[in-house]
């Protein structure tokens, strides 16, 4: 896989010693069991795939880039490049400045753009409608696009199941800016719906089956589908798509559930489900599935407590802390500024995106073993700035360099 060049400030000595010490006994990415750091009093088991995806690495690449590239022109970025309060800020500190916030509220005036101007394309990608516009006036959409292709095999996943006369479903958060986009790439092919979870899914099914009336669609749908959709046509021949940061498993229960629904209300079997449903499996993101089966493996380890890291209103990061949230407690930080001593912790809130300082979340006594990990978006430095914090917790824990030498030999 092509190797990017990321900025030093983002890497970590020591993970990238255990990442290439594990990469070389285990090329296929087989072995999902964790890291095992020994301090003396503090152990850490760090899960096997962690930190940032190829989809991230290529926009930071490009993002950086265009800066240097582009001495004395005005840059922009149309949102956040990823979903990190570090690497944004870094970005806005040379000189970057965002069109929009995540929500698509703008932030400059759009209109005020002349084709002088350089606009950056997010990872997450963006609506066609704003493709359009910016083309219209004279931006370079293409030369400094850093949609994820894994986010573009989605919309194109999405148009191949569109010519054979499916709708299609997205698993995925409204709100989310990938999500838009993917809504915005498939309806310009195909009637489209987007469900949040699977409590929707199984609104969704009871609409499809006649179980509840058709017009509470309209309004328990409202805002999440393309004009012109109509229930009974658009929801007899389906297939789902995701946005690549949810939970695989939640996708994949999802397609599962509106799968058998498609069975029993046309009477369909193994051989047969095709005429109303699309297996769309290959649009879950490898990154994805591999970090959060990482998480699981490293779940199976006895421990005390767990800690990840990333930016709060990252996605993929939220569904790691909501993996590690059903088995132990766990601690979303953004860095090691938010760990203030061992009583005194900033803790992440996923589901507002807010922050607050909660007292004694370390267990009080000598030896503790912690889980980490980190979402796509969180850059290798920050996971090594925690376990070095970490690490001052506990008197007589052994130096970090000492550690270090151990996967550097």
């Amino acid at each position: 896989m092509k190797s990017f060049d990321v900025p030093v400030i983002y890497r970590s000595p020591l993970i990238t010693a255990i990442k290439q010490k594990r990469k070389a006994t285990d090329k296929m990415k087989k072995d999902f069991t964790p890291t095992r750091l020994d301090f003396g009093p503090l152990k850490i088991f760090l899960a096997r795939h962690f930190g940032f995806c190829y989809g991230v690495e290529n926009a930071i690449e490009i993002a950086f880039r265009t800066v240097e590239e582009n001495p004395g022109k005005r840059i922009f970025l149309l949102s956040e490049m990823i979903h990190n309060p570090f690497v944004n800020d870094d970005l806005q500190a040379r000189g970057v400045r965002f069109l929009m916030d995540t929500k698509g509220r703008p932030l400059e005036d759009i209109d005020a753009l002349t084709a002088d101007d350089v606009v950056i394309i997010p990872a997450f990608g963006t609506t066609r409608e704003m493709e359009a516009k910016l083309r219209r006036i004279g931006i370079q959409v293409e030369r400094y696009d850093t949609t994820c292709p894994f986010v573009e095999k989605v919309w194109n996943r999405s148009e191949q199941i569109a010519t054979r006369g499916y709708s299609v479903v997205v698993h995925g958060k409204p709100s989310h800016e990938e999500t838009r986009a993917t809504f915005s790439h498939s309806e310009a092919h195909a009637p489209t719906i987007v469900v949040k979870d699977m409590e929707e899914a199984l609104r969704l099914g009871q609409y499809i089956r006649g179980e509840l009336p058709s017009e509470g669609f309209q309004e328990e749908f409202k805002g999440r589908f393309n004009d012109g959709f109509d229930m009974h046509r658009d929801l007899s021949r389906i297939g789902v798509v995701n946005q690549t940061t949810m939970l695989a498993s939640d996708t994949q229960a999802i397609a599962d559930h509106l799968r058998q629904v498609m069975m029993d209300q046309f009477g369909l079997d193994e051989t047969s489900i095709h005429e109303r449903f699309a297996d769309t499996r290959d649009t879950l993101c490898y990154a994805t599935m591999d970090n959060q089966t990482a998480v699981t493996g490293m779940l199976e380890q006895e421990a005390d407590l767990a800690v990840v890291v990333g930016g709060r209103n990252s996605s993929n990061t939220s569904h790691l802390v909501e993996l590690c949230e059903h088995r132990l407690p766990t601690w979303f930080v953004r860095s090691a500024d938010d760990i203030l001593s061992r009583e005194r912790i900033v803790q992440g809130d996923w589901r507002t995106h807010g922050g607050s300082e909660e007292i004694g979340w370390l267990p009080e006594r000598e030896n503790v073993t912690v889980l980490l990990t980190s979402g796509a978006s969180c850059p290798d430095a920050m996971v090594e700035g925690v376990i070095r914090r970490l690490a001052e917790l506990f008197p007589g824990a052994r130096a970090f360099e000492e550690v270090l030498q151990e996967w550097a030999d």
